[in-house]
């Protein structure tokens, strides 16, 4: 008899085990949509609308979120039990990475955001102006941050091997007075829709939040405000290439 009870009872949880989900790239995620890739970044714009989910997806790399928009979803990680998360219009996440999880927009709001995975090991993420990641606030350099000048920037955050900036561009300008020594990627976050121009190998481009752009080493982009009075803008530089 418990020889009988035991093959019924595997009998009906083989088809449980076979309805479990299975995890999927994010780039064939339906809800992600690949904006660039290279060597040191896989960028996807992310847009969940409002009542949807997302599909079972692992974040194998640390990562970046820059959130378009204000959100409300649930967060429902492999493992863990369901939380809720919230984020504001351009606010800046950073994870570690390393789980897997789906995403629902269950509170009547869409969710969007731009994901920029980071290929290369990050190190210690550390605060600098704003409180990117759990500890203490960082070293605070204002000196670029000047009210009503064409161009403000603000550092964000660090790792090893990257440095997150706020750029604020409200009128005509370079992002600064000489090459920038780094290779970056640019990202719109909020405001109004900004030309981008001087970029090698690139045409002079117009974003709208959720689009991004390449900067190759040296690249002294012009910006100019589309239609408003500014646009914010998030650049990620990659330290590494200033030894090589």
């Amino acid at each position: 008899m418990k020889i009988r009870f035991l093959s019924v009872a595997f009998l009906f949880c083989v088809p449980l085990l076979a309805q479990a989900p299975t995890p999927v790239d994010m780039a064939q995620e339906p809800h992600h949509h690949l904006l660039i890739e290279n060597s040191y970044v896989r960028a996807l714009r992310f847009s969940l609308p409002a009542g949807e989910s997302t599909l079972l997806h692992p974040h194998d790399h640390p990562y970046l979120a820059i959130t378009l928009g204000p959100a409300d979803f649930a967060n429902d990680v492999v493992g863990k039990p369901e939380a809720r998360g919230k984020a504001s219009d351009g606010q800046v996440n950073y994870s570690r990475g390393g789980f897997t999880h789906l995403v629902k927009a269950d509170a009547g709001l869409p969710f969007n955001n731009v994901t920029i995975e980071l290929l290369r090991p990050q190190g210690e993420p550390r605060n600098l102006c704003e409180k990117i990641v759990s500890g203490d606030a960082g070293s605070c350099d204002l000196s670029g941050d000047q009210p009503n000048t064409a161009i403000a920037t603000r550092p964000l955050f660090e790792t090893d091997e990257i440095r997150v900036d706020s750029v604020v561009v409200r009128r005509n300008g370079d992002i600064m007075d000489k090459p920038h020594g780094l290779p970056g990627l640019l990202i719109a976050a909020s405001g109004a829709p900004i030309q981008v121009a001087r970029v090698p190998a690139t045409r002079t481009q117009i974003l709208h939040p959720g689009e991004a752009l390449w900067l190759p080493l040296q690249a002294q982009p012009k910006f100019t405000v589309e239609d408003g009075p500014e646009s914010r803008l998030i650049l990620i530089s990659f330290k590494d290439a200033a030894t090589k």
